[in-house]
């Protein structure tokens, strides 16, 4: 795996690309308890933070997707990047299963659970919550995160997506325990393609700071992609050029 990759699926990607995606700005019929309208609304889901299929997913719902990211300078030029599936067992809640590696090397075991509250602003905003569970394969440790999601739809281009919540949660300890914040502002250019600006700041023991914006594109009715060029900072060290990947398939 190389930053060349990265750079050769994204030209086939796009390169193949014909426009006939769904119209992203269509509200989507609900039957989710605490829903104040019929509809829910049409947000994109954020490039590098994902979520377990868009708040108010329906039952049924299946997707397997693959995100990759590299950093173009510093010293940590390894390729990270992790296959997932999710799946809507229920109206409102879906769960999903993803492999992270490094390189070539599976680091972890990732799961994750997100259920939606209802809608509101007479179904222009959606609000749910999520959980993560990490079990690290080197150490055997385990971490949790936990997250209220927050959608806003403001006219046909304008959406946000916001998460907040405590990561680095432990069975062991919380001395790690930190904030974790991220929020994505999207612009739907027309019903295929999307841009959006994702900001991501993590504290405690992964302190971090992301900065992406992004370009999501649907290729046909069931396959999609988004690619962002964008940097990040550790906990130490400037921040550093990073690109990413992420290629959807709907079922």
């Amino acid at each position: 795996m190389s930053i060349r990759f990265l750079f050769d699926i994204s030209l086939v990607v796009f390169g193949a690309a014909v426009a006939t995606g769904a119209n992203a700005q269509s509200a989507i019929p609900t039957s989710i308890p605490g829903a104040t309208s019929a509809t829910i609304p049409a947000i994109p889901e954020p490039m590098i933070f994902d979520m377990v299929r868009p708040l108010g997913a329906r039952r049924g719902e299946l997707e397997v997707n693959a995100l990759a990211q590299v950093n173009l300078s510093g010293p940590g030029r390894h390729v990270e990047w992790a296959p997932e599936v999710e799946y809507a067992v229920a109206d409102g809640f879906a769960v999903e299963i993803e492999l992270p590696f490094t390189n070539g090397r599976l680091t972890d075991y990732k799961i994750g659970l997100q259920g939606t509250f209802g809608t509101f602003r007479g179904g222009r905003s959606i609000h749910g919550v999520q959980y993560l569970g990490l079990h690290n394969r080197r150490d055997g440790g385990w971490s949790s995160s936990l997250l209220y999601l927050l959608g806003n739809r403001f006219g046909e281009r304008l959406s946000t997506m916001t998460m907040i919540g405590a990561g680095d949660v432990t069975l062991k300890s919380t001395k790690g325990t930190g904030l974790i914040v991220n929020h994505t502002t999207f612009w739907d250019v027309d019903p295929e393609t999307v841009l959006g600006f994702e900001v991501n700041r993590q504290t405690g023991a992964s302190q971090y700071w992301l900065l992406m914006p992004q370009l999501h594109r649907a290729i046909g009715q069931k396959v999609s992609a988004q690619i962002g060029a964008g940097a990040e900072r550790g906990h130490v060290g400037p921040f550093r050029p990073r690109v990413g990947l992420r290629i959807i398939r709907e079922f």
